[in-house]
């Protein structure tokens, strides 16, 4: 579901409703804090978009980026 695009990870995902996607950029909030790699995102209605790169390794996909991905994967696989 990732793809890397302008040095980028970038992903979308779909919910049934915003109370869904709202429960779910919160558990994605606690996530990022907690690996202390907090993401690009944006919200609209009941999506959520992500563009991951590690700024201070010059705006690259870095480990921490392919990290939160696939703990964000986990999260969208639990709502």
């Amino acid at each position: 579901m990732w793809i890397e695009r302008n040095n980028k990870l970038c992903a979308s995902f779909e919910f049934s409703d915003f109370n869904e996607a709202f429960a779910f950029m919160t558990q994605v909030a606690a996530t990022a804090e907690k690996m202390q790699h907090h993401p690009w995102w944006s919200n609209e209605y009941n999506k959520v978009s992500f563009e991951l790169t590690t700024h201070d390794a010059n705006n690259t996909i870095t480990a921490k980026d392919h990290a939160l991905a696939e703990a964000i994967d986990g999260i969208f696989e639990t709502v």
